[in-house]
């Protein structure tokens, strides 16, 4: 007797959350991390072993995703590259890293 196998999509394991970040596997590890581990050439075993909470094959299935959707993905990650430049510049303005070790040890010694 021959069985037959089901096939049946497989959900991807992305959401979006409320600020527009994309989350890999209902955890707070953002699709960024996964691509650019990927990218950087880690497996994703060595991913798995880095951020623990995500599931093996939500990895598979993000590096999958990735790797059928690469230029939209580039251009999002492209997008949060330049929203993080822009937080850091902000960041910066108010408060000027210069110096700020010495200002930190001289409010110690007070």
């Amino acid at each position: 007797m021959v069985t037959t196998l089901q096939i049946q999509p497989i959900p991807l394991p992305l959401a979006i959350d409320k600020n527009g970040v994309v989350k890999v596997g209902g955890t707070r590890v953002t699709l960024d991390t996964v691509v650019k581990a990927f990218i950087r050439g880690a497996t994703a075993e060595e991913i798995v072993q880095q951020y623990p909470a995500l599931a093996l094959s939500d990895i598979y299935a993000t590096i999958s995703y990735y790797l059928q959707n690469r230029k939209e993905v580039d251009k999002y990650l492209g997008k949060r590259k330049k929203q993080a430049q822009a937080v850091k510049r902000e960041n910066e303005k108010r408060l000027d890293p210069h110096g700020i070790r010495e200002r930190l040890l001289a409010r110690k010694n007070k």
